[in-house]
């Protein structure tokens, strides 16, 4: 049997590892031969040890301090394994800057955009999702969702809509999507027409209800 433990911190703009005060819940989802194998913490570092034989994948649910239900929620999976003692692995998430309670805890590991320039940088962004979903698309129509519509309401959301899309998207991708996550440059980008129809019906009704698109 091995002994095992995992925990969450964050990098702070010096590249630094510090407790992670932006999150207030971590949800481990186990392998199903762990007793309550769905694990919630609420405090740092976010712990959990076990022990057993097996490698698997972890999928990982954190929340952002200060964003009600999903809109704070940020999924992802990490590898659990035994080929080093001791490893560390980056999982990039996205965070908005509106929210005066989590940009105060932003700003303890470094600087936080002011919100005029996020502002600026998210309708610029925003314009280039724009583009690329439209040359990506090729056929305006994909079963009963007008994928040109649909891009253009994509360029109106907000800030904190468009990272909920994201979520949407990377929460539901599959190998047939055409997706490109670039996170050093803060740009997403995705061919609608390879995304299923159920997901594209998804993503409408939340841009509908966001931006009164009909």
């Amino acid at each position: 049997m091995r002994q095992w433990s995992i925990e969450i911190s964050m990098l702070n703009d010096q590249g630094q590892e510090i407790p992670a005060n932006i999150l207030d819940k971590v949800t481990y989802t186990l392998h199903p031969t762990f007793a309550n194998p769905i694990r919630t913490l609420k405090q740092a570092p976010f712990k959990v040890e076990e022990q057993g034989w097996g490698e698997f994948d972890i999928p990982i649910s954190v929340h952002l301090v200060g964003l009600p239900g999903k809109q704070g929620e940020r999924k992802f999976n990490h590898d659990l394994n035994f080929l080093q003692e001791k490893y560390t692995v980056d999982h990039p998430i996205s965070i908005p800057l509106k929210n005066a309670q989590l940009n105060k805890l932003l700003a303890e590991s470094g600087p936080v955009p002011a919100e005029g320039d996020a502002k600026r940088k998210n309708e610029s962004d925003a314009a280039s999702k724009s583009k690329k979903l439209k040359s990506a698309n090729g056929n305006a129509t994909k079963g009963s969702i007008d994928l040109e519509k649909l891009a253009n309401g994509l360029t109106k959301l907000s800030e904190d809509d468009l990272i909920v899309i994201v979520q949407m998207v990377t929460d539901n991708r599959t190998s047939d999507m055409n997706i490109k996550n670039d996170v050093d440059n803060g740009e997403f980008t995705m061919d609608l027409y390879t995304l299923p129809e159920s997901l594209l019906k998804s993503l409408w009704e939340y841009v509908k209800k966001h931006t009164g698109e009909a």
